[in-house]
């Protein structure tokens, strides 16, 4: 009986999705407002990552990019989080030279391979001798802070994972925390803009297209995006932010196609994005017809 071996993993394939999956995201993770945490680096050796591991770690977004094996961890005493996910980082493997059985000579193959690392904000434990000093203080926003304040039924703020985004279903922000954005500005200019996106939760504005959207690239989905930009700018130009926030080309491109289709699309974004900041400012207007 011949025996069935586990298919081996192309590493190619692996490394293809990874980069799919943030671009299928909406963002261009090399484009976020927030600093990337310098050179992928192993914490313990001190050694910096080559080639395609620089954009595979630092795509993350986290606020300092060192990285350790399960294994360096366990080492230093260290464990990892609860329901925490593992980055690949590859590499050449060169076997023993084999004889090739079309030609009478050796050669060697390289094989591609992989080993996987976890971030420091993915660990528990790290001794403090290890880990990087805290950055340099940063300054409130007190307009925006006052704003949030005023917000009827407004969501909590989290700031637990190195990402900006709105939870939906459990109705909450979470944000990279400020002092890893590279400007005051940049955080609270994105801060606003996933305010805006929780004002179309059922308890506030019942906005439809947040509640459907749920698939990258739909109608629904860049509606939604275009409500929270323009949510956001008006917001920023009361409190005097310079709009630092760079939305991606996935998204620019979302749009423009849905403008040349639905030439209503823009004047519905701006006028559900009138009803956020409203809802925000907990203000009561009467549309004039």
């Amino acid at each position: 009986m011949a025996v069935q071996t586990k298919p081996r993993k192309d590493v190619y394939a692996i490394v293809t999705e990874k980069i799919v999956e943030q671009l299928e995201q909406g963002t261009v993770p090399w484009r976020k407002p927030w600093i990337g945490g310098g050179v992928p680096t192993n914490l313990l050796s001190k050694r910096p990552y080559r080639g395609i591991n620089i954009m595979l770690l630092a795509m993350y977004g986290y606020e300092h990019n060192l990285f350790l094996t399960s294994k360096q961890l366990k080492e230093i005493g260290g464990s990892i989080k609860p329901e925490e996910h593992p980055q690949i980082v590859v590499f050449w493997n060169f076997p023993d030279e084999e004889e090739t059985e079309e030609e009478n000579s050796k050669r060697k193959a390289p094989i591609l391979r992989y080993y996987t690392v976890f971030n420091i904000a993915q660990c528990e434990g790290i001794p403090k001798e290890y880990l990087p000093k805290a950055r340099e203080k940063v300054h409130t926003n007190t307009q925006v802070e006052d704003i949030l304040k005023g917000m009827p039924n407004a969501p909590k703020v989290y700031h637990k994972e190195p990402k900006a985004y709105y939870n939906p279903l459990k109705d909450y922000v979470n944000m990279p925390k400020q002092n890893s954005f590279v400007s005051d500005n940049a955080y609270y200019s994105t801060l606003l803009h996933e305010i805006i996106h929780a004002t179309g939760h059922h308890s506030r504005c019942n906005r439809k297209n947040l509640i459907e959207m749920s698939e990258f690239g739909i109608n629904n989905y860049s509606h939604e995006e275009l409500v929270a930009e323009i949510g956001s700018c008006y917001l920023q130009s009361l409190c005097d932010i310079e709009d630092e926030f760079e939305q991606s080309a996935a998204y620019i491109q979302g749009w423009l196609k849905v403008l040349k289709n639905d030439r209503r699309f823009i004047l519905s974004a701006s006028s559900q994005a009138q009803k956020a900041v409203d809802y925000v400012l907990n203000e009561e207007r009467i549309d004039l017809k």
